[in-house]
């Protein structure tokens, strides 16, 4: 397997509170917006990982048959995805192409699996929940310069981490550290 670091946990004053500078993104350059949120999920990945056990616990605390339903599905969704993705040009093209609608069909799939099995409740509490809080932390926190050195050693191969390889089965790699 690819030799693989840990990232490092960011200081919460770096990740939430005093030294994070946040603003809302320009819609109008979606490139822009995309590579802001890439590399944030880079940057922040083990802070992310973290906010996402923890509330995935807490529901899983109250609803842990349905919590597990819920995870197994979206997993095999995902997997089916990326083996789709690497077999079949066309997904591959499609993947490339529109990352943002290719995520929103592995958790409208997991959904609508999902709402047959009885999980919904669970599902959208406790993963697509964590997901969106993710996603909306990457895409209002400004990068400061530590993170686009970080970030630049992540492109180049120089290190390997868990966030740059999902980024890569999803086809953002060429994306990642611009």
């Amino acid at each position: 397997m690819v030799d693989m670091q840990p990232p490092p946990f960011r200081t919460l004053d770096d990740f939430l509170l005093c030294s994070a500078r946040f603003s809302v993104p320009d819609v109008r350059n979606l490139e822009r917006w995309n590579n802001r949120i890439i590399n944030n999920l880079l940057y922040y990945q083990s802070n992310y990982f973290a906010s996402a056990v923890a509330f995935l616990v807490i529901v899983g605390y109250f609803q842990p048959f349905q919590l597990i339903l819920g995870a197994t599905v979206v997993v095999l969704l995902f997997l089916v995805f990326v083996w789709a993705a690497e077999n079949k040009a066309v997904v591959r093209r499609f993947r490339r192409n529109h990352p943002s609608l290719c995520l929103s069909a592995i958790l409208g799939s997991s959904y609508l699996l999902l709402s047959v099995l009885g999980g919904v409740a669970v599902f959208l509490f406790g993963i697509a929940f964590p997901i969106l809080m993710i996603l909306i932390h990457a895409s209002v926190r400004l990068r400061s310069l530590k993170n686009k050195l970080e970030n630049k050693l992540e492109s180049i191969g120089l290190k390997r981490t868990p966030m740059g390889l999902l980024l890569e089965a999803l086809g953002q790699e060429q994306e990642a550290g611009s």
